[in-house]
């Protein structure tokens, strides 16, 4: 996981433990990386409701919170990461999982890959 991430996630431990104290009701023993506001499990359909809204928020296009996951894949590939290791990080069984469903080529590589072809017809 990368550094901006486990910075990140040890000061929501810290806000979320803050919340733990001062929360009106007992906060349930289970250690929960992201709760509700009372400390129990987050409803998926309640966090996509509110991813969107965040998206609408920000001005940007709204995605389904799995969109996430592919535009991960397709960014660790053309930084150029070993496809093995991106398939082990994003947990798939097969590279063909990784490469056929996951990966996307942007446009501009595929502008940059046909840009080699200009020195061979001259």
């Amino acid at each position: 996981m990368p550094r901006l991430f486990l910075e990140a996630l040890s000061r929501h431990r810290d806000q979320q433990a803050d919340e733990a104290q001062t929360c009106l009701h007992p906060w349930p023993p289970v250690e929960l990386v992201f709760t509700s506001t009372v400390g129990t499990p987050v409803d998926p359909n309640n966090f996509s409701r509110t991813f969107a809204r965040w998206c609408r928020q920000a001005e940007v296009p709204t995605v389904r919170l799995h969109d996430l996951r592919h535009t991960c894949v397709s960014m660790l590939l053309t930084l150029g990461v070993n496809p093995r290791v991106v398939m082990e990080i994003v947990g798939h069984a097969a590279l063909e999982m990784t490469m056929n469903v996951y990966a996307h080529v942007a446009v501009g590589e595929q502008r940059s890959a046909l840009d080699k072809l200009d020195g061979l017809y001259v």
